[in-house]
C-alpha cells in the first residue's frame, strides 16, 4: 500500500484522523470543497451533504466522515478517477446504486464503514478491476445481492463484521463463495433466523438451506432478429432453431459442451420465414418451415453431410398466411396443424403417412386463426385454436379428426396459447393483443395479470363430464 499509494499520504491521512478534524484541518490546506482540507493527493471532507465535486484531479486518497448523504448513484465519482484509497465512515448512507463507482478503475481500497447501509445493488462494485480489499463492516446490511463479488478478481481481503445477516436461501452464494474465493474473509455472523444467531456463515453448509430458486440471470445473447425459436432433442443433444423473417432463415444451433454454451451449426435459407418447426421421426430430423411467401416446405436432415433438403412442398392451396405449427402424436400417428391467420385461408391438420405429410383436416375458414396448442385432458387428445375474430375453440379427437366442443368465454382477441400441469390440473394461458386478463368466478382455479390468463375450472369441467 505505501508503494503504490504514496507513503505519505495515506499514513498522513490516517494520524490526523485518530488526531481529530481540526488538526486535519489545519494541516491539509489547499483550494478546494466547502468542508474538506486538501493536499496534493488526499482530501479529507466532513459534513458534506453531497459528494464534493470541487476536489483535487490528481487524488489518490479520499476520505468522506460524518456527511449527510444517503445514497450513491452511478457515476458518483467520475470526477476523481485516480482515487486509490476511498474512506466513506459514520455517514447518513443507507444505498448504494448500481455502477456507484463507475470510473475508478485504479481503486484498491474500499472502506465503507460505520455507515446505515441497508441496501447495496448487485452491480454496485462493478468495474473495480483493481479492488484488492474491500470493507462493508459495521453496517445495517441483513443480506447481499447475489454475484455482488463478480468481476473483483483482485480482492485479497474482504470484511463484513458487524452486520445483522438473515442467512436464508438469499444468502445461500455468499456462504459458497467464501468456501472457494482466495480472498480472506473475516468472519460473518449471522443474526437471524433464531436457530441461527451468532453462527459463522462459513460453518454452514449448502444442505443448511432448504431452497427452492425462481431467479433468471441472463446465460447468452444471441444476435439473431427472431420470430419464433424452438427447441428440440437430436442424436440426445439439446439443439435449437430459430426463424429468421427479414433473412428468410432457420438457424440451427447445438449445444456445445467444451465452451458451454450454443453454437450455430447449420442454416435454411428461404424467404419469410416466420416458423420453423424441428421434429424427429425414426431418428430422423424433419423441419416444418412456415413461410408468408413463396410457399411452406419440409426439409430433411441429410445425416452424411449434416445439410437440410427440400423433401416435400406442403400442399394446401388455402394456407395463405401461416402463423403457427403445433407438432403431436395421436395413436401412434404424427401430425401437424398449421394456423392461417389470413381473412381467406383455412387452418389445416397435416398427417405423416411413412413418406411425407399430407392433409388430414380442415378445420375451419375464415376465422384468422392466430395459434394452436395440443394438450390432453382426462387422457384425450384436445386442441385450442386462438383467433383474433372469435373465441378460443376447444376441439376433441374422435377416432378419427378433432370436432368442435365449447369455447372460452370472455377472451376475445386472444393472439396465443400455452398449457402446463401442476400435479394433475390443466392451465391454460391465454395471451391478448387488447384488454386485461379477467378471473371467471364460476372456475375452480384461476390466475391471471396484465395481459395474460389462465383459465382452468369452469371449461375444463364441463370436457371432463362430457
Amino acid at each position: 500500500m505505501g508503494r503504490r499509494l504514496g507513503l505519505g499520504a495515506p499514513l498522513l491521512l490516517l494520524l490526523l484522523l485518530l488526531a481529530g478534524p481540526g488538526a486535519a484541518r489545519k494541516a491539509l490546506r489547499g483550494k478546494c470543497a466547502s468542508g474538506c482540507s486538501c493536499a496534493k493527493d488526499a482530501a479529507l471532507c466532513e459534513g458534506a451533504q453531497d459528494i464534493p465535486k470541487e476536489l483535487p484531479p490528481s487524488l489518490v486518497s479520499l476520505s468522506l466522515i460524518r456527511s449527510g448523504f444517503s445514497e450513491i448513484l452511478e457515476g458518483s465519482f467520475h470526477h476523481v478517477p485516480t482515487v486509490q484509497l476511498l474512506l466513506l465512515t459514520h455517514n447518513s448512507l443507507d444505498q448504494i446504486a448500481n455502477n456507484a463507482f463507475d470510473g475508478l478503475v485504479h481503486l484498491e481500497y474500499l472502506f465503507i464503514e460505520h455507515n446505515r447501509l441497508e441496501s447495496i445493488a448487485k452491480n454496485a462494485l462493478q468495474g473495480l478491476k483493481s479492488l484488492l480489499h474491500l470493507s462493508l463492516a459495521h453496517n445495517n446490511l441483513q443480506t447481499l445481492p447475489r454475484h455482488l463479488f463478480r468481476g473483483l478478481n483482485a480482492l485479497t481481503a474482504v470484511d463484513l463484521r458487524g452486520n445483522s445477516f438473515h442467512c436464508d436461501c438469499k444468502l445461500k452464494w455468499l456462504m459458497e463463495w467464501v468456501s472457494y474465493t482466495n480472498a480472506v474473509v473475516e468472519p460473518i455472523e449471522c443474526r437471524s433466523p433464531p436457530e441461527l444467531n451468532r453462527t459463522n456463515l462459513a460453518e454452514l453448509r449448502p444442505g443448511s438451506f432448504n431452497c427452492i430458486t425462481t431467479d433468471l440471470v441472463l446465460f447468452q445473447v444471441l444476435q439473431y432478429q427472431s420470430l419464433s425459436v424452438e427447441t428440440f432433442t437430436y442424436h440426445g443433444e439439446q439443439n435449437l432453431v430459430i426463424a429468421q423473417p427479414f433473412l428468410g432463415r432457420c438457424i440451427f444451433l447445438e449445444w456445445d459442451h467444451e465452451q458451454g454454451r450454443f453454437r450455430s451449426y447449420a442454416n435454411i435459407t428461404g424467404s419469410s420465414t416466420v416458423v420453423c418447426k424441428p421434429l424427429v421421426i425414426d431418428s430422423q430430423l424433419f423441419v416444418v418451415v412456415a413461410q408468408l411467401f413463396g410457399g411452406s416446405h419440409i426439409y430433411k436432415r441429410d445425416e452424411a453431410t449434416g445439410r437440410f433438403f427440400r423433401t416435400q412442398a406442403i400442399e394446401g392451396s388455402r394456407i395463405r398466411k401461416p402463423n403457427d405449427i403445433e407438432v403431436f402424436r395421436v395413436e401412434g400417428d404424427w401430425y401437424f396443424i398449421m394456423a392461417d391467420s389470413s381473412k381467406a385461408g383455412s387452418t389445416t391438420l397435416y398427417r405423416w403417412n411413412g413418406h411425407g405429410f399430407y392433409t388430414h383436416q380442415l378445420l375451419h375458414d375464415w376465422y384468422r386463426d392466430t395459434d394452436a396448442e395440443f394438450l390432453e385432458i382426462a387422457g384425450k387428445p384436445h386442441l385450442i385454436l386462438a383467433s383474433s375474430s372469435q373465441r378460443p375453440v376447444i376441439y376433441q379427437w374422435n377416432k378419427q379428426k378433432f370436432t368442435p366442443r365449447t369455447d372460452i368465454p370472455d377472451m376475445d382477441d386472444v393472439y396465443a396459447v400455452k398449457h402446463f400441469k401442476v400435479k394433475e390440473d390443466v392451465y391454460i394461458c391465454l395471451t391478448r393483443f387488447l384488454g386485461d386478463s379477467k378471473v371467471s368466478q364460476e372456475c375452480k382455479v384461476s390466475r391471471g395479470q396484465l395481459g395474460v390468463s389462465f383459465v382452468t375450472g369452469g371449461v375444463l369441467d364441463w370436457l371432463l363430464q362430457h
